[in-house]
């Protein structure tokens, strides 16, 4: 039985350590456009720039950058890599919903059947982004461990997906109104006010949908941390990913709330990366984890954070 690789985009936001520690082969890699015209390889290890620079620039100097997908023949030198090793190939992409990369991985792997008929290629849309990408890879890694082919493991993830949650908040709402993401009003009416608007996944879209609204920061770290506790399950089993898009102290501290009253077997807190932050902004602060399945239209999951937040 061939062994298999696990492929990735650089959009998991995974330093070199945590891929060779959570077995991620190879990524795949996209170019984010700089406000001066110039493009730039992502890097997930920031050592082109700094989380600090890169989203102070968006904040201070209101510049906006631009994520593109790597076209097919780029993601076909990555596949040929893994497979001249004799390996089947997962790869697990950034959400369709956000990105044409799972579709320029599917065409890449179509076309690469005939130069290698003996091999087996799949590539599934996480439906996620950043490090909640990881937690997929991650599983992936242990069904390996386990013994099992690629197309077990395909199965166990996709299963695995409709579990994976975000709880968070972002408070740049101006950003957000200046991608053309939110009107100018409501994020002069929102910073006014102190909205926070908490996102969840939505599986049918591959988007995140705003499921509640807390009133200034302090709440929206409570109500984020009793979510999380409401909707994970075995937490002593689980790495939880915090991330953040220029909010380093926010995430430390929403972390240690984390710890202290879920108690997970792991958090990280790691910077969202250079090609989800262009779309994104400053602002973010979420956590990623497996809890319970997600519910048809995020129904249950509105629910139950309107109980807590009322």
């Amino acid at each position: 039985m061939a062994s298999f690789s696990i492929v990735s985009d650089a959009a998991c936001d995974l330093g070199s350590e945590l891929r060779a520690r959570f077995g991620v082969d190879a990524l795949i890699y996209s170019d984010v456009l700089y406000p001066d015209g110039h493009s730039e390889t992502v890097d997930p290890d920031w050592k082109n720039t700094t989380p600090e620079a890169y989203y102070g620039a968006m904040v201070d100097k209101k510049q906006m950058f631009k994520s593109s997908a790597p076209g097919p023949e780029n993601v076909k030198l990555v596949f040929r890599k893994e497979l001249d090793k004799g390996n089947d190939v997962l790869c697990i992409t950034l959400s369709g919903g956000m990105s044409a990369i799972f579709d320029q991985c599917s065409v890449a792997a179509k076309e690469l059947k005939e130069e290698y008929p003996a091999r087996t290629v799949i590539v599934i849309d996480s439906r996620r982004y950043s490090t909640a990408i990881a937690l997929p890879c991650i599983c992936a890694s242990e069904c390996r461990k386990a013994g099992k082919n690629v197309e077990e493991t395909a199965a166990i993830v996709r299963e695995y997906l409709g579990t994976i949650h975000q709880s968070g908040w972002i408070d740049d709402l101006f950003f957000l109104a200046r991608a053309g993401r939110l009107s100018k009003g409501t994020a002069i009416m929102g910073t006014m006010i102190g909205v926070k608007p908490i996102a969840e996944f939505n599986e049918e879209t591959g988007m995140f949908q705003v499921i509640g609204k807390a009133r200034g920061t302090t709440r929206a770290m409570q109500a984020n941390v009793a979510y999380v506790k409401a909707m994970i399950e075995k937490p002593e089993e689980q790495i939880v990913f915090v991330v953040n898009s220029y909010r380093k102290e926010l995430a430390e501290q929403f972390a240690e709330m984390i710890r202290a009253e879920i108690k997970p077997k792991e958090v990280i807190v790691n910077p969202i990366g250079q090609n989800c932050g262009a779309n994104i902004g400053p602002g973010l602060v979420a956590v990623f984890f497996g809890g319970k399945k997600l519910s048809a239209g995020l129904a249950d999951e509105t629910a139950a954070l309107a109980a807590i937040l009322k």
